[in-house]
């Protein structure tokens, strides 16, 4: 277990809804001050997102590479100090109507231009560790550059629709493009050497100050990314790579309809041939970047629903079987214990829970899935099981103040009496965290927007939606002492505070 029989609790907020002067939240002055911020509320966990870069719907699931960095995240103050660019050239570019939402549109326009100029000027090649961390990437680097730069050669097509020489790596397309795109290749390399060399240095000072990183791996890549365009036999792809199922869920919670990801398939006997070796590569690179791994549609691993290629939604799919628990035996064979957090959530299956039982990987816990009035859930703290992660909701849920708002009366009433909200309280919600931070899970994680009471403007994402998602943003005078101390105040009463043994360390 993560805690090592610790109680603790952390904070998810993504990094892109940090603020910042350009339009998006980066490894900047404010990611620091953010993780002091969690320090002094006595937080031990900041839960994050993907950091992988945006493609399709601006979704950190659907990246163009599981393990390249996203551009957008880069500080450009760096920049600003070495004299690779001007505050004035940052601040008149267009990012955006509102300081609150995220213009994806303008920061693909204007910041790719701003690090372009930057790149332009760039001493990185005399650097030591520049070549080190080419070296160290080397496995996926060469492929992903060339990648990006024959996309932005065929106007940002997807593999898919590129030139037969192309969509199929023939050797002879592939030198000369090596040797055509020299200059972009390099572009995409700095981009990931800058990505890296920052968030790392953001991440070295987040544990020295006593938090650790939740990072998010989802179980699919993108259809339009490097890992398909590289590996297609590790994927369900017909003898011209076009995929013959992609993957989805079926009609749950979040839509009558199921939710249709599009992502291509594994080809899971392919890599049980290679004995995981792809996946093994991904998870431990995961795993150097956060603390913690959080692994999304952990159910995916014990079944998986297969929608033939083509279809609208996913209601016609099939449960297939994935590799179970051989596939994270290998991985501890491999590289040894890892700290993983199973995202279980969804219907439940037998398959799935003799898999987590297998592993032993904590699941998760929501309480918005909890109050149906006069029904028991595993979802009521009083059914939690100590290896557990309690969350008030994550980010594909509404936040707490708009869920309470559109529940029933009935499930209301269900919620103010087992949560002991006060008489006079307009909402329930931090009688809600309060209540997440009395149970006996080991780990209590609550998102930002919650200890905010923010409603539906706040929300995150919206499953099954195109358009408006992954685009909120932290205002820099939203987070005060007040609520810092409120915080702190209920992390020691409920014994959730580790600052002494990260002092004693």
């Amino acid at each position: 277990m993560i805690n090592r029989g610790k109680r603790a609790s952390g904070i998810l907020l993504p990094v892109f809804s940090l603020p910042s002067r350009y339009g998006i939240g980066t490894f900047g002055k404010a990611a620091y001050a953010f993780v002091d911020w969690l320090k002094d509320a006595k937080q031990s966990f900041w839960q994050i997102l993907p950091l992988c870069m945006t493609s399709y719907g601006d979704s950190p699931y659907q990246s163009f590479s599981t393990f390249a960095g996203n551009p957008y995240f880069i500080d450009l103050e760096p920049f600003i100090e070495e004299g690779l660019l001007t505050r004035a050239c940052c601040s008149r570019m267009d990012w955006g109507k509102s300081p609150q939402y995220v213009d994806y549109e303008k920061q693909y326009k204007n910041r790719y231009r701003l690090l372009r100029k930057a790149y332009s000027k760039s001493l990185h090649r005399e650097k030591p560790e520049y070549s080190d961390f080419l070296k160290q990437q080397s496995v996926w680097l060469d492929d992903f550059c060339l990648y990006m730069s024959l996309k932005q050669r065929f106007n940002q097509h997807s593999w898919l629709d590129w030139p037969e020489n192309y969509k199929f790596r023939r050797m002879e397309a592939m030198d000369e493009a090596r040797h055509e795109l020299q200059d972009e290749m390099d572009f995409q390399r700095f981009l990931q050497y800058t990505f890296f060399k920052q968030w790392f240095s953001l991440k070295e000072y987040a544990n020295r100050q006593g938090i650790k990183i939740i990072g998010d791996l989802p179980i699919y890549v993108a259809m339009d990314s490097a890992d398909a365009w590289v590996n297609p036999k590790l994927f369900q792809f017909d003898e011209r790579l076009n995929p013959t199922h992609v993957a989805g869920v079926p009609p749950d919670y979040f839509s009558e309809d199921g939710q249709l990801w599009g992502n291509p398939l594994y080809n899971w006997p392919a890599h049980k041939a290679t004995d995981y070796e792809w996946w093994i590569r991904r998870i431990a690179h995961t795993a150097s970047l956060y603390d913690t791994v959080r692994i999304d549609h952990f159910r995916g691993f014990a079944e998986y629903w297969a929608v033939p290629y083509g279809s609208k939604t996913a209601r016609k799919g099939k449960w297939n079987k994935g590799p179970g628990a051989k596939l994270f035996a290998e991985l501890k064979h491999c590289i040894g214990e890892t700290d993983i957090i199973a995202e279980d959530l969804g219907v439940r299956s037998r398959g799935l829970d003799i898999l987590l039982k297998k592993t032993g990987y904590p699941g998760m816990k929501v309480l918005q899935f909890a109050f149906s009035a006069g029904q028991d859930s595993l979802f009521l703290p009083h059914n939690y099981p100590k290896e557990c992660i309690v969350y008030t909701g994550t980010h594909d849920n509404a936040t707490t103040l708009e869920w309470y708002k559109e529940l029933l009366p009935d499930d209301k009433k269900f919620v103010n009496q087992y949560c002991r909200v006060p008489e006079n309280a307009d909402f329930p919600v931090f009688s809600m965290i309060e209540t997440a931070f009395q149970s006996i899970a080991e780990l209590v994680i609550i998102p930002l927007q919650d200890y905010l009471l923010l409603g539906a403007e706040a929300r995150i994402n919206i499953p099954s939606t195109l358009g408006g998602n992954w685009t909120w943003r932290l205002l820099p005078k939203q987070l005060d002492k007040s609520l810092q101390k409120k915080i702190a105040a209920m992390t020691k009463i409920y014994f959730r505070d580790r600052s002494a043994d990260v002092e004693q360390q």
